[in-house]
Parts: C-alpha cells; sequence; structure tokens
C-alpha cells in the first residue's frame, strides 16, 4: 500500500471513530473495523461518556472479545505510560490531542479503572446478543413467552432435521 493510501486509509478511520456522529462500520476482514470500533469507544470515553451508555455491537463472538481485549490491554497501558508517551499515544488517536495538559492525561489513565468498575461492564456485544438482550427486556412486545431460551445450533440443527423428516413423510 503506498504511503498516500495508507494516509487516506488512517485519515478515514479516525473520522469514522470521531464520537459527535453515528456510525455504521463495514469493510473485508483485516481492513481495520475492530481498531476504528476501538478508537470510537475510548474516544467516548475520553469526553466523559459514562462507560455503561456505551454499546458497541460487532458481529461475531470473536471479534467482541478481540475488541474488548485490545480496549482493556490499551487503556491499561495508559495508565502506567510516561507522559510524552500518552501524549503520543492520544495524538495517534486524533489530532484534536495536539496540545493537551497534565489534567487530560490524568483522566486518560484513568480510563482504564472506570472502565473495570462499570457495573455490568463496558457493552461489547454480538448483533445476536443484542437482539436477545432487547427480546429478554421486551418478550411481551415481541410476542414471545417470558424466559423463552435460545437454541443452541446443535439442537437447531436436530430440530430442523426432524421438520425436514416430517414435511418429506407427510408429502408422500
Amino acid at each position: 500500500m503506498s504511503v498516500d493510501r495508507f494516509e487516506q486509509t488512517v485519515a478515514l478511520q479516525r473520522k469514522v471513530a470521531t464520537p459527535n456522529a453515528s456510525a455504521w462500520v463495514r469493510a473485508n476482514a483485516g481492513a481495520g473495523k475492530t481498531k476504528v470500533l476501538t478508537d470510537r469507544v475510548i474516544r467516548l470515553l475520553l469526553t466523559n461518556i459514562s462507560p455503561n451508555k456505551i454499546l458497541a455491537i460487532t458481529f461475531t463472538k470473536a471479534a467482541a472479545a478481540e475488541m474488548a481485549e485490545r480496549l482493556f490491554q490499551r487503556l491499561g497501558d495508559w495508565a502506567l505510560m510516561p507522559d510524552d508517551d500518552l501524549r503520543a499515544a492520544l495524538l495517534a488517536l486524533s489530532p484534536e490531542f495536539h496540545n493537551i495538559d497534565t489534567d487530560f492525561l490524568s483522566q486518560a489513565r484513568t480510563l482504564f479503572a472506570r472502565a473495570l468498575e462499570t457495573p455490568g461492564g463496558l457493552k461489547i456485544q454480538t448483533i445476536h446478543a443484542f437482539c436477545e438482550s432487547v427480546l429478554r427486556r421486551f418478550p411481551l412486545e415481541a410476542n414471545i413467552a417470558p424466559g423463552f431460551t435460545v437454541l443452541d445450533e446443535e439442537t437447531g440443527a436436530a430440530l430442523m432435521l426432524d421438520i425436514v423428516g416430517d414435511i418429506a413423510i407427510n408429502s408422500v
């Protein structure tokens, strides 16, 4: 990738990670979606958004786990970084952090503890887990039984085979 193309990608990733607008990120594997979402969550935290007010949704469990790992790793690193290194890390996150004071550095250092102490933790979920949580909260509105259970893949596949078998027998 050429330097110009790389710089364009970084600029676009920073724009999408800006916390003052909604964003939907869709890209090929390895394009930097997890990095962008992680950067966005960190930038939200840096604007004093409470960790329990943030919901990050990914498609796979692996992506959600990777995002949580990257997020906590970076915030943990920041808690112990020397001032100059932390300034450089913040500047790499966004050019708007070009002139930051010691209070902002202190705030950045506390993000790790704030995220860890959040009741229920940071919400980094798959779209499936998010939808399930909405259905659990509003089962009657969704016309499903309260206390429903979600079938695991194996049970679902077995039920599907039974239904297909019943259809095949009854259609003869």
